[in-house]
């Protein structure tokens, strides 16, 4: 048979069957194609997930960030530190639960005019409240947890650590366990360890785990930064005074005038006792010695003791401060007032009367005070 009358369907030369002339072979089957079709599963599941994120965010423009309703419960203690921003704080809101989402008062603090006028510090707030209730109750002075001490002028330290007591968290215990160990306070080496007249005069802010150290450090660095501000190194040099003088100065005028218009006076007539060389005779060194705060005369028992603080048994200045003094009087002794004046008191309305010689002294005391009520 020739070849062209093979059977095409037979076998070939190797065997094989052949296909049609011209003709493809067919194609193997094969099994299911996992791949693609897993491929496909990941491609619809990062729809379905983009799909949320959009409808999520849509939904946030729309109806809002998450935000709890109404004023909350419980009660929080929450810090704001120094220089925040609205996102820090929102943070810190979100994390302590006070605000359900810290979008929600960030966003509130974009365009409310009170945020600016939130201050660091500790707040007593409440948890799961709105965000406009967080901003409520932060622009409330009320809500800020904090001591506050005010120390007047001319106080002694014994005041001072009543006051401090006082106003704070901090026991009186505290505070003399810093006292009796004053190292650590940064007193200049002028004050040889006593406190006394360094703890300036002024009213602190205490906030929540402030130590007494602390605080004491604080009105110790207030006196030292009053001390440069007013330039009392080389004003007090130009007075023949040291630093420590002219402190002990002020805090005398404190206790010696009422009124700020004869607090220079005074200083003159301490000045003028000075330079003559007679003692001061001063009842407010006196009572110091004994801690009489307060007392207006002494008796002469008082006068009669030993201690460097009696300006009547001694000269000069007394070793030290005898209570804080604050700008006025020391700015006082630093510009004391043109005059020759030595004796002064004063009367019944706090206005001090000033004489040079002391017969007219006496003779105008007693007529305010009555006869024999006036001895210098």
């Amino acid at each position: 048979m020739s070849d062209s009358g093979l059977d095409i369907l037979g076998a070939d030369s190797g065997g094989r069957r052949a296909t049609k002339a011209g003709g493809r072979r067919a194609p193997r089957k094969r099994g299911p194609r996992w791949g693609r079709i897993l491929l496909v599963l990941v491609v619809l599941a990062g729809l379905v997930f983009a799909g949320k994120v959009v409808w999520d965010k849509a939904g946030s423009y729309l109806n809002g960030p998450e935000d709890y309703s109404g004023q909350g419960s419980g009660e929080v203690v929450v810090e704001i530190p120094a220089g925040s921003d609205g996102q820090a704080m929102a943070s810190i809101l979100a994390k302590q639960d006070v605000v359900a989402s810290a979008e929600a008062f960030y966003q509130l603090s974009l365009n409310d005019e009170r945020f600016a006028t939130i201050q660091p510090g500790f707040y007593q707030l409440r948890r799961k409240m709105s965000a406009e209730w967080a901003m409520r109750e932060l622009t409330d002075a009320g809500n800020r947890v904090e001591g506050k001490v005010t120390i007047p002028e001319g106080s002694r330290v014994g005041q001072i650590v009543k006051a401090i007591a006082a106003g704070s968290e901090i026991s009186e215990d505290e505070v003399t366990a810093v006292l009796d160990d004053p190292k650590d306070l940064g007193l200049p080496e002028g004050a040889n360890g006593n406190p006394e007249g360094y703890l300036f005069p002024a009213t602190y802010t205490v906030e929540p785990g402030t130590t007494a150290l602390e605080l004491m450090q604080q009105m110790v660095k207030k006196t030292l930064e009053v001390e440069a501000d007013l330039d009392i190194d080389a004003r007090a040099k130009a007075l023949g005074l040291s630093k420590e003088d002219v402190l002990t100065m002020a805090s005398i005028l404190e206790y010696e005038a009422a009124r700020d218009e004869d607090y220079p006076k005074v200083a003159r007539v301490l000045f003028n006792r000075l330079e003559d060389g007679m003692p001061l005779q001063l009842d407010s060194t006196v009572s110091y010695v004994s801690q009489r705060e307060g007392d207006v005369w002494t008796t002469p028992e008082e006068r009669a003791n030993p201690s460097e603080y009696n300006t009547y048994q001694n000269t000069g200045l007394p070793p030290g401060p005898i209570g804080s003094p604050g700008e006025k009087t020391i700015e006082a002794a630093l510009n004391p007032a043109d005059g020759d004046w030595l004796y002064f008191f004063a009367d019944k309305e706090g206005v001090t009367i000033f004489n040079t010689d002391f017969a007219q002294h006496n003779a105008d005391c007693q007529k305010v005070y009555g006869a024999g009520s006036c001895g210098g």
